[in-house]
């Protein structure tokens, strides 16, 4: 016989998923950036010529943390929506930009491939906007919460190519210690 969740019920599962995905998914993001030297200590990326757009470099962990809790709490909600048409999908489309996400700080920062970066990054744009789409149809305000997420990683995709046009020999300058600035 099927029954109907209480309210509770429906709370305490929120509440479970919620309570590992959003640690997880900070910790996953935390741990890209520390594997991939993204800091401050990272020579090669302090040496580029800087575009006009880069916001201040504490920017980064303020916004991503925030964005890593948004993104957890989006999962979650879908997570606990047992039953929901359309849960699985959604909840492999979010893994998937997930993955996307944590690939691009290596590729980026420790690997000095930012053409192939801009390739991650751009995946990752059609991912996120194909997991808000999925997780509109299992949860509204989950597909709201990643918004945010969407509207960050488009600006980053656009800062990465301007990195590009500011760093037309791909970075290897400041490999060498001589760097060339570009005003753009």
């Amino acid at each position: 016989m099927r029954q109907i969740a209480s309210t509770g019920q429906l709370r305490g599962a929120l509440l479970r998923w919620a309570l590992w995905l959003v640690p997880l998914t900070l910790l996953l993001g935390f741990l890209a950036g520390q594997a991939a030297g993204s800091g401050p200590s990272n020579a090669w990326f302090d040496a580029l010529a800087k575009p006009a757009i880069y916001p201040p470099r504490i920017a980064f962990p303020i916004v991503w943390s925030a964005l890593y809790v948004l993104m957890g709490l989006a999962a979650a909600m879908v997570g606990a929506a047992r039953g929901a048409r359309g849960r699985s999908a959604a909840l492999i489309a979010f893994a998937v930009q997930l993955a996307l996400n944590l690939a691009w700080t290596p590729v980026f920062f420790a690997a000095h491939e930012m053409r192939i970066a801009l390739g991650v990054i751009a995946a990752l744009d059609v991912a996120v906007v194909l997991t808000i789409w999925l997780f509109r149809r299992v949860r509204p305000l989950a597909a709201l919460l990643l918004v945010p997420y969407l509207a960050w990683i488009l600006f980053a995709t656009a800062l990465n190519w301007q990195f590009i046009a500011a760093n037309p020999d791909g970075g290897t300058n400041a490999e060498n210690g001589a760097v060339s600035r570009v005003a753009i």
